[in-house]
């Protein structure tokens, strides 16, 4: 039997790798693993997502021997060549489910095909892949609770094993290229390793992650995010190992349960709407009136830096430019401020976060800032207003979270952090003005929400 090629993309792993196996099994003369730097996905990238596949790729060739190759270019040009190189009839992947990865792959297919080749699809990075579940009537869900509990009832196949005794090929490749400039940003540990490292460490406490998990003031929150976007761990591995913990439906399994099947959720809807990526599920509320980015400049600009004056939004926002990250509860706020307050397009939001953050997924972010605007899939759509005052004081009840990222507001004990206009010396260390009145613009949002429903 020839070798075949496992080309790796958002799967950088050993383990429960559906596709890996397969490629061992079909690939008697060895198997040439692959990753290809690809200009279209790497350019518009941040530095923050970038280095993390830099390392994670450095991570995987470690764990290969060596043997990973890395190739720049066009994948519909340099896999088949690749193919062609070794020998190989087959090409394994596991399944991209996203809009450009989609398109992709039917270019390389098409290439491979071409050569008399095939491009093998094995598994998906979700642990139902999307588009396969449907409502009763045949239709894609566009609720989460029902898709939650068909997505529940479905279930899903064990994790697969991990391969033993495969023969790496090798051919000449290129150095994986240095880390970008993060420009302060510390990121933790990168690769498969490290991402088993965290799940073991955060398991043993998911029990109290139904309450944790909204305090960012707090480490309720398992950090897995960046890990599963680059496939350094399967969202089936976590799961078997929720169904195995010993008490396995307690309220925190329960609701990292939930959240696994948020991020599903996310890309089911991506799958069949791939236009959400850009456009809004309720193309009416694209009628409402915004503020132009030149006309908010000076208030988005404030947002970006962490300086509008509300201590929980600017500490998200300073959060963000320290570590590629943001607490979910903190996301949230962040992004109804930029929407609801300063009455921003969602995806002047939803750019400036697939920038900058570490885990930067299409479907979640796009969909989650549209959950946020109410212009995707919500019953209680534009609104939910959140009040970045009482938010901070729900979720950072001790301020501990803003005194972190926002210095000048270390001075302030306990609650009193969320409100530095009601302390006497709430500004002497150099904490901006609030640059709207809260009540005011949400005033105005609602106003602008009734002339569009209306």
């Amino acid at each position: 039997m020839p070798p075949t090629v496992l080309w790796f993309r958002r799967d950088l792993r050993l383990g429960d790798h559906p596709a890996l196996l397969a490629a061992a099994r079909a690939g008697g003369d060895g198997v040439l693993a692959l990753f290809v730097l690809d200009p279209a996905l790497l350019d518009p990238a941040g530095a923050p997502r970038t280095a993390w596949l830099f390392r994670s790729l450095r991570a995987l060739r470690e764990s290969l021997g060596g043997a990973l190759v890395v190739r720049s270019g066009d994948p519909a040009r340099v896999v088949p060549a690749v193919a062609e190189e070794v020998g190989a009839q087959e090409v394994h992947v596991t399944a991209d489910t996203g809009p450009h990865g989609r398109a992709r792959d039917e270019r390389v297919d098409a290439a491979l095909s071409a050569a008399g080749r095939r491009l093998v699809r094995t598994g998906t990075p979700y642990a139902v892949g999307p588009g396969t579940l449907l409502t009763s009537s045949g239709t894609p869900f566009s609720v989460y609770t029902p898709f939650s509990r068909a997505w529940e009832e479905h279930g899903r196949p064990a994790p697969a094993p991990r391969p033993q005794g495969v023969r790496w090929l090798s051919v000449p490749g290129e150095d994986v290229p240095p880390d970008p400039d993060l420009q302060g940003i510390v990121l933790p540990p990168v690769g498969e390793a490290a991402a088993l490292e965290r799940w073991r460490a955060f398991s043993g406490s998911v029990a109290g992650y139904g309450d944790a998990r909204d305090r960012p003031d707090v480490a309720g929150s398992s950090q897995l995010s960046a890990h599963l976007k680059y496939g350094e761990v399967h969202p089936r591995t976590l799961l078997a190992d929720l169904d195995a913990a010993p008490d396995p439906r307690s309220p925190g399994a329960q609701a990292y349960r939930r959240e696994l099947a948020w991020r599903e959720f996310n890309a089911d809807v991506l799958w069949h709407r791939p236009d959400a990526a850009r456009r809004s599920l309720r193309p009416r509320m694209d009628a409402m009136r915004f503020a132009s980015e030149a006309e908010a400049a000076r208030e988005v600009a404030a947002w970006e830096e962490g300086r509008t004056g509300y201590p929980f939004v600017d500490a998200a926002m300073r959060q963000l430019r320290a570590e590629a990250w943001v607490h979910n509860r903190a996301r949230m706020v962040a992004a109804s401020f930029l929407v609801k307050d300063l009455h921003v397009h969602w995806r002047v939001g939803a750019r400036y976060f697939m920038h900058w953050l570490r885990d930067g997924d299409l479907a979640s972010n796009q969909l989650g800032w549209q959950w946020v605007a109410g212009t995707g899939t919500d019953s209680a759509p534009y609104f939910r207003v959140f009040n970045p005052v009482t938010q901070g004081e729900k979720s950072d009840p001790d301020g501990e979270y803003v005194r972190r990222y926002v210095p000048e507001l270390r001075h302030l004990a306990g609650a009193a952090v969320h409100e530095p206009w009601a302390a006497p010396d709430g500004y002497a260390h150099g904490y901006p003005q609030r640059i709207v009145d809260h009540a005011a613009e949400r005033a105005e949002a609602l106003a602008r929400y009734q002339a569009v429903k209306d």
